[in-house]
Parts: C-alpha cells; sequence; structure tokens
C-alpha cells in the first residue's frame, strides 16, 4: 500500500519561506507523477504543483507560479514544495499526491494516492 507523509507546514509571518516534504512509501516511487494540492476551508482542493516522474518537468498552478518551487530526490523518495513570499491567501491544508498520468490541467482525479495533509498558516 501507498503511504504519503508530509512535512514542514507551521505558522510564518507575510513574506517569509516554508519547504514541505512528503515521504512515499510502499510503491514504486520513481513511476509517480508527484503533486501538491492545497484546501483552505472549504469543499474544493486547488492544484498547486506536480513534477514528472524523472523530475524533468515541472507543472504549476496559477497561483503558484514564480513563488513555489516543487522537486523530487529520487534516491529519498521524497518531494518538496519550496514557498517563498508567501502571503495569508496561502493559507491552507497541503496535501501531497502520487498517479501515473503526466498532462496539462491535472486535477484531483489524476492522483490516486494522498497523503493526510500539512496546515501552513500566514500571518499578515
Amino acid at each position: 500500500q501507498v503511504q504519503l507523509v508530509e512535512s514542514g507546514g507551521g505558522l510564518v509571518q507575510a513574506g517569509e519561506s516554508l519547504r514541505l516534504s512528503c515521504a512515499i512509501s510502499g510503491g514504486p516511487y520513481t513511476s509517480y507523477v508527484m503533486g501538491w494540492f492545497r484546501q483552505a476551508p472549504g469543499p474544493e482542493r486547488e492544484f498547486v504543483a506536480a513534477i514528472s516522474w524523472s523530475g524533468s518537468s515541472t507543472y504549476y498552478g496559477d497561483r503558484a507560479k514564480g513563488r513555489f518551487t516543487i522537486s523530487r530526490d529520487n534516491a529519498k523518495k521524497t518531494v518538496y514544495l519550496q514557498m517563498n513570499s508567501l502571503k495569508p491567501e496561502d493559507t491552507a491544508a497541503y496535501y501531497c499526491a502520487a498517479g501515473r498520468i503526466w498532462r496539462s490541467g491535472l486535477t484531483e482525479q489524476h492522483f490516486d494516492f494522498w497523503g493526510r495533509g500539512t496546515q501552513v498558516t500566514i500571518s499578515s
């Protein structure tokens, strides 16, 4: 069974940075597209970023472009989300996800496995 465990969330001030990590176990890590989503209070999860199997391609949601960077270390079976210049509107629970589809317009439906999330809170 594939398991994803996020870490690195916390409370920071606007303008500061955080780096989230997601460790994957129980599956062929290098076969998975890895992604990050976030969910503020409400029903919908917002796509943040995704990275291809090899790490050579990345894709970002509009609000993450230019401030967030996704990366992966296949030797450590870990994916990262570096978040810079954080804003109060970035406050959300951040979820790591794994799937097998790589395309533009990735949504929740393209990912098969999910972590439990890590809370990020940005104070103004």
